[in-house]
């Protein structure tokens, strides 16, 4: 055979090549989507015309040739693996897009603290390759392996909803849970409240029940006022100095924290300002000026927000009249430490005593006492008999905090019209401040 001869039948041969090339080329662009495509019959084909095209070809020409042919048939079996690869990245992909808002739900519940949901992750399982000339049947099988997979997560994602679907039913939602509190709260104010008007026995009770809470309502402004007040009533019972001052001192921090938790809560300022008063009885002249001034700005504040508690004008006359007995040299004390010392008459100390008489008839025997005093220090003896004997012939109406006893009550009055003789003990009267 001619040299030109064997040429021409080696461009032969590469032409009938590239034409099934392209044949395979074009029946990837319309073949369907996710179909694997079935190369062993092209090759087939290539290899019978390649056999008989290369029967009488030169031994050196021929194995250029197959060299050529085999860099081909590889190229194809790459592309062909690539587009399984990419059919099955696409499922993996659907099907993540479709299990991470299961998996986000069941997070979401675990940090919720709803119960122990069992998680069941899909398997992280490595994309297969698939060689062409692999038979359809292990194409079958590992599609059934794939199947099994995301069938056994789904069903152990829905067995986990469903455990997490029962949990879910045994607890309570977050607005039940606020409202339990909320009466337990309620129903713990309410029965301290009760305790507060009874017997010593009660107050130590009521006290010991809010000691109990007092953690898990520590920024409760009616639960912080309530406690300060119980301070007041033990500080009231005791005898003892030292106790005294620890009720006070953790008395008034409370009370603060209501004021400072709630400015608008009328009963916070009046607590304050009493623990103020009560703090004086412990303090230098220095300190009991400054709680003075402390004691009006809150209890000022206090009438402001509660008009009509005659409680808190008898607390009012009291200031007044304290100030309004202030020595010279206390007066000088509190100019050289504040600038302006605290002033008030008796007059202004009578019309807060009389207030509270006007708001609430028969109020208080101890107001009726103080009323005496105002009358008798402006020297209308008739007024101050009246109130004396008032304050003798009736009973408390109310539960005062931090006023004389029974017993103090008759003293005062006896005092008042300057009768030396008296059959009770000379007790100590109430000190709110100086």
């Amino acid at each position: 055979m001619s040299p030109f001869e064997n040429k021409g039948l080696i461009l032969g041969i590469m032409a009938g090549t590239a034409g099934v090339s392209l044949m395979l080329i074009w029946y990837h662009k319309i073949r369907k989507p996710g179909a694997a495509v079935r190369i062993p019959v092209f090759l087939d084909v290539g290899n019978r015309l390649n056999s008989v095209g290369l029967q009488n070809e030169a031994p050196n020409e021929e194995g250029v040739v197959m060299v050529l042919h085999g860099r081909q048939l590889q190229i194809l079996e790459k592309l062909n693996g690539l587009l399984v690869s990419v059919d099955e990245l696409k499922r993996e992909v659907k099907f993540l897009k479709e299990a991470i808002p299961k998996l986000e739900e069941l997070v979401r519940n675990e940090l919720q603290g709803k119960g122990d949901v069992q998680r069941v992750s899909p398997s992280h399982r490595a994309t297969k390759r698939r060689k062409a000339e692999a038979a359809s049947g292990a194409a079958e099988t590992t599609s059934s392996e794939e199947a099994e997979s995301e069938g056994g997560y789904l069903t152990a994602h829905t067995d986990s909803e469903g455990d997490s679907e029962e949990e879910k039913g045994c607890m309570k939602s977050p607005e039940a849970i606020v409202k339990s509190e909320e009466e337990e709260l309620f129903n713990l104010l309410q029965q301290v409240d009760n305790l507060h008007k009874g017997s010593e026995d009660d107050k130590k009770e009521g006290f010991r029940l809010l000691l109990e809470k007092d953690d898990k309502y520590e920024n409760c402004v009616d639960f912080l006022w309530r406690l300060a007040r119980a301070y007041g009533d033990l500080f009231e019972m005791t005898t003892d100095s030292e106790e005294k001052r620890k009720y006070v001192t953790d008395g008034k921090i409370k009370a603060e924290k209501a004021v400072q938790l709630d400015a608008r809560s009328a009963e916070s300022h009046q607590w304050f300002a009493i623990m103020c008063g009560y703090m004086s009885q412990f303090e230098s002249v220095q300190n009991k000026i400054r709680n003075g001034y402390l004691f009006k700005e809150h209890l000022d504040k206090a009438i402001e927000l509660k008009p009509q508690d005659p409680f808190l004008y008898y607390l009012n006359g009291r200031w007044c009249y304290s100030v309004a007995q202030l020595s010279w040299i206390e007066k000088k004390v509190a100019t050289a430490l504040f600038g302006t010392p605290p002033t008030s008459t008796v007059e202004e100390a009578l019309q807060n005593f009389l207030k509270a008489e006007e708001m609430h008839p028969g109020y208080s025997k101890y107001n009726y006492v103080y009323l005496a005093k105002c009358y008798k220090d402006l020297g209308q003896k008739n007024n101050a008999l009246k109130y004396c004997d008032s304050a003798l012939s009736i009973l408390s109406v109310t539960n005062e905090v931090g006023i004389e006893s029974d017993n103090l009550v008759s003293c005062d009055c006896c005092l008042v019209f300057g009768i030396h003789y008296c059959s009770v003990s000379n007790n100590i009267i109430f000190h709110f401040f100086l």
